[in-house]
């Protein structure tokens, strides 16, 4: 502080001076004309004509010690002396500093606006002038005419962005002499060693500063020791160092960040290039603030979105931004959720760090922190199962607990008031549904999503069906044990998934099962629809596949597959372009199922159509045949819920051997009987019953014989 106050004394004693000057050149004094500036007269108009052109305040016949005003020689190093610095990282000369100077004194002192307003003899003009400056700064009028080149486009001053060059808003087409210098805001603060984010910033940036460590992360000791020492390195050499972090969640890759910020004793900037509206107009101008501010302050850049500028459309500004950071000699995170991609840049030597989605005890770990942090204890089982069938984020995790917390006491309002609310008794139940909300919202979009409704007890199988299908559930639920803790992924790096079928005619309960399944393992079931998937153009089934599973992946997800036959075909000879490509998609549709590693549910009707590549590739083939007598009895003992009202004896038996229908058929007769029944209000009778099988076997293209009707009822 004491060298910016002597740095403005030195300005003042130059104004001063000029003071002096001025009343001379002026011709009159201060008092003499009340209107100088705002009118010209006879008089002024003679005193201009006499006065030579270019003429400054100062002329030859000033004393040398009021020329040296403002070119004083700075003492110190770049470390003591902030004006050192910015000369010495900018390449600014002595009359570089003095503009500096003259820009800033009005952002320090509103005194210096009216003290300029009369030296440039026009109240409206407060901010210094291009002509102000070099009236203050030179000694004569061939200097001032040379020194013109410290505002060209080239000059270290603009070419850096530390001034602005702004036209004088009165002229339509301003001279370069009356356009108004303005001090980049950020040299001033870095000039009063203030650390804020600049506001030009604050819509796309945050400035944070690390208060931890980050030995607390569940990762690798070359990510959380090694990497903050590399960093450390460049950053006390100044050898630049480019370091690309990618991967899906943001959040651990930011806590990383800020880590190494915390190793360096530095503050971070996150900049998120995906909350700019504008790429094409906004980043150019922007990004370089950006870089001047990290540069100013010492600060790391954590730049993240950079997936964003990837796109075609601002594949140019993807170029000029690594070009600017191959200028620098900073340490520079940038972070992206797919691989570094090289183009003909000069940034070189950029170090590509993967951060792949989260394991299972890496998940289990954010689950105990967020949990811990609220209260909330879980028993160990559910934990596992919580961090073993839901692939979030770190921040999801965070986001599905408050969620889970807020929904608690949402539903107990009405029964307690929210200070006597306990979050110790959140239900497993509630953390699953929120953390599954958060994750499914791309899929939603490609597919329909199924809520299931059904358990077991809702289902009538044979005792080999109901076994497979909880094998089915076994696998899920045991695959993070036998795949990572047993060592089954090191003989298999592919097929990690579970692909299953379910064949069968229509109503025999394959999207039942489906339903079961989702509903034992709590998470979300996904219908496929095929007519959004197939597309007649070439490569368009593809890229739909490949949104689907990448979606599924992302959303913890059940996939179902119905009618799969229509989309899981036999592939054909090729006869033409048309067979060859549609060898294609199953082909890929083949590989996309070997990589997914999920559950995925084929159902069929057709099973013999099904290419054979896609039945090796199947862990489990359930047929769904016609239920036997005993199955049909026991599925219409569970088609009437308990709460509707049925005369004591509707003859089960008797349908269950007379009428050979599908657990789908019988559901629909128990629904349509029952609309019969309330038509006449009375409750449900034998009679309505046959009135919706007549119905049913319309449908089905049957006639309901006459002896077996009059037999039942």
């Amino acid at each position: 502080m004491d060298e910016l106050l002597y740095f403005l004394h030195q300005l003042d004693q130059r104004l001063e001076a000029a003071f002096i000057a001025a009343q001379t050149l002026f011709a009159g004094g201060i008092d003499a004309d009340p209107y100088r500036g705002i009118q010209i007269g006879e008089s002024e108009v003679e005193r201009l004509l006499k006065q030579a052109p270019s003429e400054p305040f100062f002329s030859s016949s000033v004393s040398p010690s009021v020329q040296n005003y403002l070119r004083f020689e700075l003492s110190g190093t770049a470390e003591t002396s902030k004006f050192i610095w910015l000369q010495e990282q900018f390449g600014l000369d002595r009359f570089d500093l003095g503009i500096l100077a003259i820009a800033l004194a009005p952002e320090l002192d509103r005194r210096y606006e009216r003290l300029y307003a009369y030296l440039q003899d026009d109240v409206r003009t407060k901010r210094p002038t291009v002509d102000l400056s070099l009236n203050l700064l030179c000694d004569s009028a061939l200097e001032k005419l040379a020194q013109r080149i410290h505002f060209s486009p080239d000059s270290p001053l603009i070419r850096h962005g530390l001034i602005q060059i702004i036209s004088d808003p009165y002229q339509s087409l301003p001279s370069l002499l009356s356009h108004i210098i303005k001090l980049d805001p950020l040299v001033v603060n870095f000039l009063l060693g203030q650390q804020s984010l600049d506001e030009r910033l604050s819509h796309f940036c945050k400035l944070i500063m690390p208060k931890w460590n980050g030995h607390h992360l569940p990762l690798s000791g070359k990510i959380k020791y090694t990497l903050p020492k590399l960093v450390q390195y460049h950053w006390e050499t100044q050898i630049p160092l480019v370091l690309y972090f990618h991967g899906t969640d943001q959040s651990i890759k930011q806590d990383v960040g800020e880590a190494i910020a915390y190793a360096l004793n530095v503050p971070i900037i996150i900049a998120s290039l995906n909350n700019i509206s504008e790429v094409n107009s906004e980043l150019p101008s922007t990004f370089n603030i950006l870089l001047r501010q990290a540069k100013f302050q010492n600060i790391l850049l954590y730049i993240d979105g950079l997936d964003r500028l990837k796109q075609p459309d601002y594949e140019n500004r993807y170029q000029d931004i690594l070009n600017l950071l191959a200028d620098q000699n900073r340490v520079t995170i940038l972070s992206g959720s797919t691989g570094w991609k090289n183009i003909n840049t000069r940034l070189q030597g950029v170090v590509n760090i993967s951060f792949p989605m989260l394991n299972v005890e890496q998940r289990q770990h954010f689950w105990e922190k967020h949990l811990q942090a609220a209260q909330i204890h879980l028993d160990s089982d559910d934990l596992i199962n919580l961090s073993d069938r839901l692939r979030l984020t770190s921040a999801q995790i965070a986001n599905a607990v408050a969620i889970a917390i807020n929904h608690q006491q949402w539903h107990n309002l009405d029964q307690e008031e929210i200070s006597e609310l306990s979050t110790q008794r959140i239900q497993v139940s509630h953390l699953f549904n929120a953390a599954r909300g958060l994750s499914s919202q791309n899929l939603k979009s490609l597919s329909q999503q199924i809520l299931p409704k059904y358990v077991w007890d809702d289902i009538v199988l044979a005792n080999h069906q109901e076994a497979q299908l909880r094998e089915i559930c076994d696998q899920i639920k045991y695959q993070n044990l036998v795949w990572n803790t047993w060592g089954f992924n090191k003989k298999h790096s592919l097929g990690k998934g579970l692909n299953v079928l379910f064949s069968g005619i229509s109503g025999t309960g394959k999207t039942m099962s489906a339903e079961i399944i989702a509903q034992e393992l709590q998470l979300d079931l996904y219908k496929i629809d095929l007519s959004q998937i197939v597309n007649k153009y070439i490569g368009e089934t593809e890229k739909n596949l490949n949104q689907i599973f990448t979606a599924a992946t992302d959303a913890n997800a059940i996939l179902l597959f119905d009618e799969a036959d229509a989309l899981f075909g036999k592939r054909s000879n090729v006869k033409d372009a048309h067979d060859r490509y549609a060898n294609l998609e199953v082909s890929y549709l083949l590989q996309k199922m070997e990589e997914y590693e999920g559950l995925a549910i084929l159902t069929t009707n057709l099973r013999n159509n099904m290419d054979e590549a896609f039945t090796r590739r199947l862990q489990f083939i359930i047929d769904f045949s016609l239920p036997n007598e005993k199955q049909r009895y026991q599925i219409w003992q569970k088609a009437f819920p308990k709460d509707t009202p049925c005369e004591d004896d509707l003859g089960f038996s008797f349908l269950s051997h007379n009428f050979e229908l599908t657990g789908a058929n019988i559901r629909n007769i128990a629904l349509r009987s029952a609309f019969f029944a309330v038509r006449e209000g009375k409750i449900v009778e034998r009679r309505h019953i046959i009135q919706s099988i007549r119905r049913e076997y319309q449908k089905m293209g049957k006639i309901l014989k006459d002896n077996i009707e009059h037999g039942y009822l």
